[in-house]
């Protein structure tokens, strides 16, 4: 189980860093010019790093991963839900520069905990990774929820217009799904879901400090 996860985040590391490291060269040699082809570039990679991600919550079931199974859900949740069914399903979304802005956030946080996990995995502390990890987040997560509300608030003129996912049923009862709507429900769900991650995220932080703190004693 030791390798099987150590292989898994040492996958998802390269996958990372690959896009991380695409997006700055782009960035340099294109300037403003690589934002608008941003998701053509690197979107089939990120998105079998996103769908790679949801094994993390069998991980947690199994028991071969230690961690809150509703925080980790909320995370692969919101990432494949803004991923697959905002940006992939309008491609004039995919072109705006909120969504350059956002895999570089997404991959910001995820080249910092992979290699972290990775490292745990086979008993490695590294102490400097050890506390970006546990401290990186902050700025960090908060700005990635940021940019998946604004990316699905420019998305929502082209679901009004063109009626993605929104359907008329008739039979057995009349009811008519308006996926605007949904999506508005999704930016408030979205706020507090960031609030329950942020405060698992800030307990898993204090038990860090407090650890280290109370190693720093003992040495």
């Amino acid at each position: 189980m030791k390798a099987y996860l150590f292989i898994y985040y040492l996958v998802q590391f390269c996958g990372h860093s690959w896009i991380f490291t695409n997006m700055a060269a782009r960035f340099l040699f294109f300037g403003e010019d690589a934002f608008a082809d941003t998701f053509y570039a690197i979107g089939l990679v990120m998105r079998a790093c996103q769908l790679l991600s949801a094994l993390e919550l069998l991980h947690i079931l199994l028991g071969a991963e230690h961690n809150c199974f509703l925080s980790r859900f909320l995370q692969v949740a919101e990432r494949l839900i803004v991923l697959f069914v905002v940006i992939g399903s309008q491609e004039e979304v995919q072109s705006k520069c909120i969504v350059c802005a956002l895999f570089f956030l997404w991959n910001l946080w995820d080249v910092i905990r992979y290699p972290y996990n990775m490292l745990s995995a086979i008993g490695i502390d590294y102490p400097v990774l050890t506390w970006l990890n546990h401290t990186w987040w902050i700025p960090i997560y908060p700005l990635s929820v940021l940019a998946e509300v604004y990316t699905v608030y420019e998305s929502l003129p082209y679901f009004e217009s063109l009626g993605t996912y929104s359907f008329k049923m008739s039979l057995p009862i009349a009811v008519s799904v308006h996926f605007p709507y949904i999506l508005k429900i999704y930016l408030a769900m979205l706020s507090l879901g960031m609030l329950y991650i942020c405060s698992h995220l800030c307990s898993e932080r204090k038990m860090y400090l407090r650890e280290r703190n109370f190693k720093i004693k003992v040495n």
